[in-house]
């Protein structure tokens, strides 16, 4: 996440995470359909307007750092090295995204999403968004200019089913090894 810079931009970022914290603790301890937008806005003592000024719904609590992740995914292609081949770029970030998705404490989150038919919904729209996303700077990319629109949409769903896949893999990083050993023969194939 970028660090904002001047003092008004500091402020709603904290109370952004001021927000996003509180939701998640209290999802956490009652559970994601037992807690409602005035409870969250009131354990993190803000108006709901408020809530709602950092946040679209209720699900974006849960995943508040879905704008990072996508340009993540993006910033891998763009920001390559010249001579640095897509898949490798886009293996490291996933790689990456993954360990942070995977880290210690993060089970109960999961397992919360995995049980609200709401945020699987969500996560869903999510990976859809990201795979836009990422074909599109993919699409973008002067030095991959050749590949069509197919190849590039395709591409971007399998390296996001990558991470949705590692994620409830026994061995993640080798799950994100064995998909992207797949989407290397795709992209050779395009």
């Amino acid at each position: 996440m970028t660090v904002p810079t001047g003092r008004r931009e500091r402020k709603k970022a904290a109370t952004r995470q001021k927000i996003a914290d509180a939701a998640m603790r209290l999802f956490l301890e009652r559970g994601y359909d037992a807690v409602g937008i005035r409870d969250v806005a009131a354990e993190a003592d803000v108006a709901v307007t408020t809530l709602f000024s950092h946040f679209a719904s209720k699900e974006a609590l849960v995943f508040e750092q879905d704008a990072d992740f996508q340009q993540r995914l993006t910033r891998a292609v763009a920001d390559r090295a010249p001579d640095e081949p897509l898949i490798p770029a886009l293996r490291r970030e996933i790689h990456a995204m993954v360990r942070h998705c995977t880290a210690d404490g993060t089970a109960p989150v999961y397992r919360m999403i995995d049980e609200s038919r709401a945020l699987r919904e969500y996560e869903e729209s999510m990976r859809v968004r990201y795979a836009d996303s990422l074909a599109a700077a993919i699409a973008a990319d002067p030095v991959l200019a050749a590949r069509t629109t197919t190849a590039c949409r395709t591409i971007a769903r399998f390296v996001v089913d990558a991470y949705a896949l590692a994620r409830e893999a026994d061995d993640p990083q080798a799950a994100v090894d064995e998909v992207f050993r797949m989407v290397e023969a795709a992209w050779e194939a395009a």
